[in-house]
């Protein structure tokens, strides 16, 4: 059977489940509310949990405009639930309201898990309709510039209970929002230990990408920044940072690789002006994106997070530490609890530049007993406390409680 709505949406429902539900011994099914299916961490995370939730044997609905992770949703077992779950528009989060509402009561959704602030709206008010047990996830560090932003944010303190994918996170939900600490579960996003690991990338992975960025014949060490190319991840700081390292190494003897792309906002430019007006050209260079992270990582003697503002959590961290390679990062926000300070890499003070360079210093020369030492550590702390698999077990439970029944299979 399907399910249309005149926002053109299709629920997409397994006809081998009516039976099990009319014998009241249904799986547990759980609806994820995101606005779009591309490669974020969000996106990744919602993906993630479908593939946790089809193992245990429950039902994963999927409610998004769509994207690219569509077809790795449906892979996993996963039911799309289409509708314009990207729209800020306030009749269309109402419209999407009633439409969750009526996938709440014909696909029996115990639970409904929000993870961005426009379609949290529509959960919301769709789970106060049916009674419908209503979880969200506070990714992000949200702005508040401008008035009642507050109150627009607040829609993701609602949940019972609030998943804070940091300490930092929890804090800062329990201060700006008063949201007792009990009403708040942190669970860490995790890496894929399972692709981000030395030994699962091979060689020949990691050659190809050195072609393709021209590194063959360049035996320079790198220190790599990878993310979207926007003010706030701290490009600027590298290649000024860059520039004092120079200086400090008496030239250019490492190579700093600028991994992303801009989505088109011209910001590509001004680095490449920064790195003009620095003389930082001889050991600088923006690279582009890739499909291919973990190869990317492998080619990297040491990997940095210079975000200006403060990560709500922070994956690339967390994935070069899984590959084993010693990070460097700004001292605020979920970092403090990713990296540890002088064992698994470094952590320096916002804006300092001449720190940032000392750090970067250090990583560079470092000897190969200190780097496998300090490696070892990463990926120790990774596989102890940030794996895919804690942050679904730790997922699968929240929903358990919410919907006051267990799933089939854990």
């Amino acid at each position: 059977m399907s399910v249309s709505s005149s926002l053109g949406g299709r629920v997409i429902v397994d006809n081998t489940a009516p039976d099990v539900a009319r014998n009241g011994d249904r799986p547990l099914t759980i609806l994820q509310v995101v606005p779009r299916l591309d490669m974020g961490g969000v996106e990744r995370g919602t993906l993630e949990m479908t593939e946790a939730i089809i193992r245990a044997e429950g039902r994963a609905l999927v409610a998004t405009r769509g994207g690219t992770l569509e077809g790795r949703i449906t892979r996993a077992g996963g039911e799309l639930v289409h509708m314009a779950a990207d729209s800020k528009n306030p009749f269309t989060i109402r419209r999407n309201a009633d439409y969750l509402a009526d996938v709440i009561r014909q696909a029996g959704v115990d639970v409904i898990h929000a993870r961005s602030r426009a379609p949290a709206w529509s959960a919301y008010w769709a789970a106060k309709a049916t009674g419908c047990a209503f979880v969200t996830t506070y990714h992000g560090v949200y702005n508040e510039d401008f008035p009642f932003k507050r109150r627009y944010n607040a829609i993701m303190a609602r949940g019972r209970p609030v998943i804070a994918v940091s300490h930092f996170i929890r804090d800062l939900v329990h201060e700006r929002h008063a949201v007792p600490y009990e009403q708040i579960e942190v669970i860490p996003r995790g890496a894929d230990i399972s692709v981000f690991s030395e030994e699962m990338v091979g060689n020949q992975r990691a050659i190809k990408l050195a072609e393709d960025w021209a590194l063959i014949d360049d035996t320079r060490p790198v220190v790599m920044l990878p993310g979207r190319l926007t003010r706030w991840k701290g490009a600027e700081s590298l290649i000024d940072a860059a520039a004092r390292l120079k200086e400090m190494r008496g030239g250019p003897d490492f190579l700093i690789l600028i991994v992303g792309d801009d989505g088109g906002s011209g910001f590509a430019d001004t680095l490449n002006r920064r790195i003009a007006s620095t003389g930082t050209g001889d050991c600088v260079y923006l690279v582009g994106p890739t499909t291919d992270m973990a190869a990317a990582y492998k080619l990297a003697s040491v990997v940095v997070s210079a975000s200006i503002e403060p990560e709500a959590f922070g994956r690339v961290v967390v994935e070069a530490q899984a590959m084993g390679r010693p990070v460097i990062a700004t001292d605020h926000g979920g970092a403090r609890e990713t990296v540890a300070h002088g064992e698994s890499g470094w952590l320096y003070p916002p804006g300092d530049i001449e720190k940032f360079a000392d750090v970067l210093n250090r990583a560079l020369s470092l000897d190969p007993s200190e780097r496998a030492h300090m490696g070892l550590a990463a990926r120790v702390r990774v596989h102890a406390a940030f794996s895919i698999e804690a942050m679904q077990r730790a997922t699968l439970t929240v929903y358990e409680r919410a919907a006051g029944r267990l799933f089939a299979q854990r």
